[in-house]
């Protein structure tokens, strides 16, 4: 085979079931030979084994990867030229590091000779890349091309999942090389880590230490990260914390690891947490983190989160993650499904049962008194009561993809997940443009599924030329733009702690017509929506209709987010809008610059 060949076979061997990417001179082989297999090894309905998707531009490939890995737990795949194109996929890189979402973007380089003379699209991807990813391959030796990029799979799917990049030179596709069909690098050192967290096992000792301080809890909580999800452990999350009746709260990441509709379900904590959860992290005397990472979003102020336990526990793939942000009790580094069986089947076996009835009344009072709620009575359309709208139809079925800001928060808080992996957002790295690439790539990943992208008029210019995309392949997927003329976010932080002064965050001189550019690009549902009267019936029309559909929303642009969790503020200064009870006075002063940086 031609190393080109060697490429796309190892790929089709791995499971790539769809491929994105944008095309140039120095991946023109590989491109040549994703034709020609599929042109040469057609389905039984005569369709690609591995279709190609041609996006707007590599940032908006690099995403949809991204989007198809979240939603299936395969690992994504991106094909782009040197330079530029290779450049362009720095933040889906770096997104998908922050997010441990498994991906391998395969780029084209200039030839071995020419490396480092600034050639024609040349960039130093393997310096660049360094920083961003899990690990870089630059490939100078055609016989090594194959054991690498299969290694890069494994690499990129195994313990913590994250993004693997391959740099292949140009004369390395077009070199001759006999092709093994099995054959990856010898990584021994990274072998027998991975194996190490992969045997570990809960003994008898270390079983009786966690239900020794969980049966003299009286408040224990679930605190479950994007870790869950991951590992494909929702369902042992699940029977551990019915098993024993512990209420769950997770992350942003980790919506839809445990169904937030169930009766002990606190739904999401942190800065922009439900109350419910975040003043139960507050009463709480045991906390059970699982594959979450203390992250400043949750524990802004890391030894003033769960004040009141008296033990923490963690469980974790990562050793780095152990006791990193906050010092904990009982730990255990390896696979979580494994970990979860092993802790349900010990309490079983030996009938230990936490008499948990004060507080399941407690948290079910908190979740009561402290519910989410807006201002129903606007004459103007809140965000929420969109969110509400979609979500009285899809019933926490669909896949929902945002981008970043104010509506990711509102769609985070409002919609209810059942399942993993029906929720896709940028958590740590928080890119704007994220959502509509994502969304597309997720529904390539289950395209029985509705794919719902709920995006922002800041964001979704990021990546508008992806709108093109959606209808070229005539995708189903469903768009609701929420639009306040503004980056809400910014605009509410300005509102809150810079005395108003709304520099650069108001657009509501900007001239784009959102429905205009959604006919522009083929859309033939498209409506904008400016009377609440007609919400529900228009929300019902759009999530109907078969096709690519496109609603815009003209929202309030006041309307915030909250609870909100200042910078430097605790949960229990949690600040909760007019319209969501609050338990306390909040100390958090208003027009004061923040004293962190966070942000």
């Amino acid at each position: 085979m031609t190393g080109a060949e060697a490429i796309v076979q190892v790929l089709a061997d791995e499971g790539a079931g769809v491929l994105f990417g944008y095309s140039g001179g120095a991946i023109l082989p590989v491109y040549d030979a994703v034709f020609r297999y599929n042109a040469e090894h057609p389905t039984a309905d005569g369709r690609e084994p591995m279709p190609l998707i041609v996006p707007a531009n590599e940032q908006g490939a690099g995403f949809m990867a991204a989007g198809y890995a979240r939603a299936s737990g395969k690992v994504g795949v991106a094909i782009v030229t040197s330079g530029p194109g290779a450049t362009n996929t720095v933040t889906p890189v770096r997104d998908a590091m922050a997010d441990s979402t498994p991906m391998v973007v395969v780029c084209g380089q200039v030839a071995t000779p020419a490396l480092g003379t600034d050639a024609f699209q040349e960039a130093p991807v393997s310096n660049i890349m360094s920083a961003c990813a899990k690990h870089v391959f630059l490939v100078t030796d055609p016989a090594a091309l194959e054991a690498t990029l299969r290694t890069a799979f494994e690499i990129a799917r195994s313990g913590r999942p994250g993004p693997v990049v391959v740099d292949v030179p140009k004369d390395v596709q077009n070199a001759a090389l006999r092709f093994d069909g099995a054959c990856r690098l010898p990584i021994p050192g990274y072998r027998a880590r991975l194996r190490t967290v992969e045997n570990a096992r809960l003994d008898d000792a270390a079983c009786a230490a966690f239900f020794d301080a969980l049966m003299r809890a009286e408040r224990p909580l679930i605190y479950a990260g994007g870790g869950v999800i991951a590992a494909e452990a929702s369902a042992a999350l699940r029977e551990f914390a019915d098993t024993f009746g512990l209420p769950v709260t997770t992350t942003l990441m980790g919506l839809g690891a445990y169904d937030s509709t169930a009766p002990r379900a606190l739904h999401m904590l942190g800065m922009h947490g439900t109350a419910f959860a975040n003043y139960a992290v507050e009463d709480c005397d045991f906390v059970f983190a699982l594959g979450a990472r203390f992250d400043d979003r949750v524990a802004g102020v890391p030894g003033k989160f769960a004040p009141r336990a008296k033990f923490i526990a963690q469980i974790d793939i990562d050793p780095a993650e152990i006791g990193k942000v906050k010092t904990v009790d009982w730990h255990h580094v390896g696979l979580l499904v494994p970990a979860l069986e092993r802790l349900t089947a010990y309490g079983r076996a030996r009938g230990l049962q936490p008499q948990l009835a004060g507080w399941h009344a407690h948290v079910a009072a908190l979740k009561r008194d402290h519910a989410m709620n807006y201002d129903r009575d606007n004459a103007l359309i809140q965000p929420y009561a969109v969110i509400e709208a979609i979500n009285r139809i899809t019933q926490g079925r669909a896949i929902v993809s945002t981008g970043v800001g104010q509506h990711q928060m509102w769609a985070a808080q409002y919609f209810d997940f059942t399942q993993p992996r029906h929720w896709l957002t940028s958590g740590s790295m928080g890119t704007m443009g994220y959502g509509l690439p994502a969304a597309i790539g997720a529904q390539f990943a289950r395209p029985d599924a509705q794919v719902i992208d709920i995006d922002g008029d800041g964001s979704i210019r990021m990546n508008l030329g992806e709108m093109e995309t959606v209808t070229t392949y005539g995708l189903p997927l469903k768009i609701v733009l929420l639009n306040n003329s503004g980056d809400g976010m910014v605009r509410q932080w300005q509102k809150l702690f810079f005395k108003g002064r709304f520099s650069a965050s108001d657009k509501s001189l900007h001239k784009k017509n959102f429905v205009l550019a959604a006919l522009a690009d083929g859309f033939e549902w498209v409506r904008r929506l400016d009377d609440k009267a007609q919400l529900d019936t228009t929300v019902a029309d759009f999530l109907a209709f078969e096709g690519p559909a496109f609603l815009e929303v003209m929202i309030d642009p006041d309307a915030g987010v909250y609870p909100m969790v200042g910078p430097g503020a605790t949960y229990a200064q949690m600040i909760t809008g007019d319209f969501i009870a609050s338990r306390g006075a909040v100390a958090v002063e208003a027009n004061e610059v923040p004293s962190t940086s966070m942000f």
